[in-house]
């Protein structure tokens, strides 16, 4: 579906900028994500202090990292 131009002959992003856009929205959501889950894990297991800043350091990363590639994916698909 066609979108119309502004008054100032503004485009839609490129392709490869709505790549990186759907990466770092699906970062932001799998950080957020994997704090909960990190949180709940590492306390479960009964990591204290600097595990536990490690443990769920490296679960945000993991989870945003994988989320982020699947929602980059996701918007390469799309245009």
């Amino acid at each position: 579906m066609p979108v119309a131009v502004g008054p100032y002959g503004q485009q839609q992003p490129a392709c490869v900028d709505r790549i990186k856009m759907g990466f770092m929205m699906g970062f932001a959501v799998g950080m957020a994500a994997g704090a909960m889950f990190g949180t709940f894990s590492c306390l479960r297991v009964g990591m204290r202090g600097r595990e536990l800043m490690f443990g769920v350091g490296k679960t945000m990363m993991q989870s945003g990292g994988t989320f982020g590639t699947f929602m980059s994916i996701g918007m390469g698909i799309r245009c």
